[in-house]
């Protein structure tokens, strides 16, 4: 909502004073008014701009006394009205005030207004507007719009503030270079960015269906078949091609919005412009990018169904070729209403964070996984995405991006048993340096195996889904941490707040390569806080015995852990089956914890129980088969 402020500025005797009482009045006042009338606030009326609150109106007097006050008024504006009513304060216009404004440093539109028309002899209005105001309106660019004028006649007054209204509500200058006579080029990229967001079904037309829910969205009234095809004559009087049976292009679309423009109708282009959330810098709203979304303390963000129907339906309308996959074509058509791939994306080696088809096209199984680890690692880029690709809930009761997000329960209590309630989970690899983990997480991609050996500098992150035991399915993150393993294990709240499991791996045909586990853990003790999986990498190779205090096995066994190391290598198929078991651990945490003592009477005390009903059924059976056999005697 804007509240207008209004100066009116101009010569003595133009008549300033006597608009603004006849504009509050009503009628022309023929007593003598005051020089300079005291500040006015209008609330709103009918007529009044559908976003203004209230209108305040400041009468200024030019006596170079009041030249102070003068400036200070000017300044504080965000809209002047200039009066002029003869040729002397016509010249005015040009030789002083304008200028004048410009050096004051105040840049918002001027409304130039001619008053004093019933005085006028012999002069037509297009012939004023022609010789006068043209002439002005092409030297100063800062002059919005002309009118003629009579207080004493009351002949266009309310509507001489009205274009000062509409001067701050629908302003020209962001849209229109009337030096060009052409759209500015953030008004093109705006109405190109909404062209492509109606082109429901993005073969470059709107056809006659979008078009008609194109004017409900903006102007929340219907289409009339009259007003249909006056559009499309207008449009095919200069551009002929523009207009097909299958509805009107892009170009077309822009020359509709020019056309509304240069004709003084720029409102409706900025009922359109608004529609789609644009500010009146053409920049989207803050609001609209960012809505409030807070994630508690050990909670995550995840997709709701609605978000992954979304992302499931933009991967489907652009997969043109129907290959199962998105090419660099594709990718590039579907982020075109935004500012490009996430600048995440782009850091995490995107789309080499996913599984790819064999062309190497981002498949919709990664396509899924790239954004639930997105919402997961930072929900905001996700929302601020769904408003640039044009997602609309269909929750009346959230209209916002946020309906296509949703909140996992915190999860603080890690040791108790059950299942986590939540689709997304994050695992690190650590481990000594050659050790397995990028073999590893290529893997998981499904990738195949490299025998030639890259240390991992930058971190690495992967995302894909998990089959669990009973055929539901999480979305699992790996990273390798690199170079920043440090400061990410240093980090004790982020790091217990963020990650659901680690993955100690290590190299068992290496005797070196252990020890930097325990090492590891006993350097960050609040590791022991996070559910943990020991990993026997290249197993294929021969098994080596490690140089360390424990060996894996009795490492293990020392903590209680609920099993050995497992022992697999990135060339066997089996190799699937650690990443469940990492999933696993990451949904169920008090499986991955060292079982404490409590757990291990209990499972003594539950198989001494077991035992003893064993024991009990049998001599219970022994008895009836002697009481048995006694009486057949």
């Amino acid at each position: 909502m804007a509240t207008v402020r209004i100066c009116v500025c101009g010569d003595e005797g133009t008549g300033k004073s006597s608009l603004i009482t006849s504009l509050v009045k009503g009628v022309f006042v023929t007593n003598k008014i005051q020089p300079i009338l005291p500040q006015i606030t209008i609330p709103p009326t009918i007529g009044t701009p559908e976003n203004v609150t209230t209108t305040t109106v400041v009468d200024t007097s030019a006596l170079p006394q009041e030249r102070n006050n003068l400036a200070r008024e000017a300044r504080k504006s965000n809209v002047i009205l200039l009066v002029y009513s003869d040729h002397y304060s016509y010249e005015r216009v040009a030789l002083f005030w304008m200028p004048y404004f410009r050096s004051l440093g105040v840049n918002v539109p001027v409304i130039l207004c001619a008053n004093k028309s019933d005085l006028a002899a012999n002069h037509s209005e297009s012939q004023v507007i022609e010789d006068e105001m043209l002439p002005l309106m092409a030297e100063f660019k800062e002059i919005d719009s002309c009118i003629r004028t009579s207080a004493r006649e009351h002949r266009n007054v309310n509507e001489a503030f009205f274009l000062c209204q509409k001067a701050v509500t629908h302003p020209i200058a962001p849209l229109f270079d009337s030096k060009e006579s052409a759209l500015k080029p953030a008004a093109v990229a705006a109405l190109q960015r909404i062209f492509y967001l109606s082109n429901k079904d993005r073969d470059g037309y709107l056809s006659d269906k979008e078009l008609e829910d194109f004017q409900m969205k903006c102007f929340e009234k219907p289409l009339s078949q009259e007003d249909l095809i006056h559009i499309k004559e207008t449009i095919k009087r200069v551009y002929p091609d523009s207009v097909t049976p299958s509805g009107i292009d892009c170009r077309g679309f822009i020359y509709l919005n020019k056309m509304y423009a240069e004709k003084g109708r720029h409102e409706t282009v900025w009922i359109i412009l608004r529609a789609f959330q644009y500010t009146d810098n053409l920049s989207l709203q803050e609001s609209f990018l960012h809505p409030r979304f807070e994630v508690p303390p050990f909670a995550s963000a995840e997709l709701s169904p609605e978000g992954y129907r979304f992302f499931v339906n933009l991967f489907l309308l652009f997969d043109k070729d129907n290959d199962g996959g998105l090419n660099d074509a594709e990718l590039a058509s579907l982020f075109a209403p935004t500012p490009g791939l996430p600048a995440s994306w782009a850091d995490g080696s995107f789309p080499s964070s996913i599984v790819r088809n064999e062309a190497g096209h981002v498949t919709l199984q990664g396509w899924l996984a790239q954004w639930s680890m997105t919402t997961f690692t930072s929900p905001k880029t996700t929302l601020e995405y769904l408003a640039y690709l044009g997602f609309e809930s269909s929750d009346r009761s959230n209209p916002t991006t946020t309906a296509a997000l949703k909140v996992t329960r915190p999860r603080k209590r890690r040791r108790r048993p059950g299942r986590v309630g939540r689709n997304v989970v994050l695992g690190h690899i650590l481990g000594a340096p050659g050790s397995g983990k990028s073999a590893l997480l290529d893997a998981f991609l499904s990738r195949g195996f490299s025998s030639t050996y890259h240390p991992t500098i930058q971190p690495r992150t992967v995302v894909n889904t998990v089959e669990l035991p009973g055929g539901k399915q999480c979305y699992m993150i790996l990273d390798e941490l690199g170079e920043l393993e440090p400061a990410i294990l240093e980090n004790q709240a982020k790091l217990l707040d963020q990650c659901d499991v680690i993955a100690y791996t290590y190299d068992s045909s290496d005797p070196d390569s252990f020890a930097y586990i325990p090492a590891l853990r006993a350097k960050y003790p609040h590791l022991e806080e996070l559910p943990s999986v020991f990993i026997a990498l290249k197993a294929d190779l021969d098994r080596t015995t490690q140089r360390a205090e424990y060996q894996p096995h009795e490492y293990t066994a020392l903590l209680n852990m609920p099993s050995p190391p497992l022992h697999v290598s990135a060339t066997w198929s089996s190799i699937q089956e650690v990443f469940v078991h990492i999933a696993e651990a990451a949904m169920e945490p008090s499986t991955a914890f060292p079982r404490s003592e409590e757990d291990i009477e209990g499972k003594w005390m539950a198989w001494g129980i077991a035992l003893g009903a064993v024991v009990c059924a049998g001599a219970a059976a022994v008895m009836i088969w002697r009481r048995v056999s006694g009486s057949g005697v």
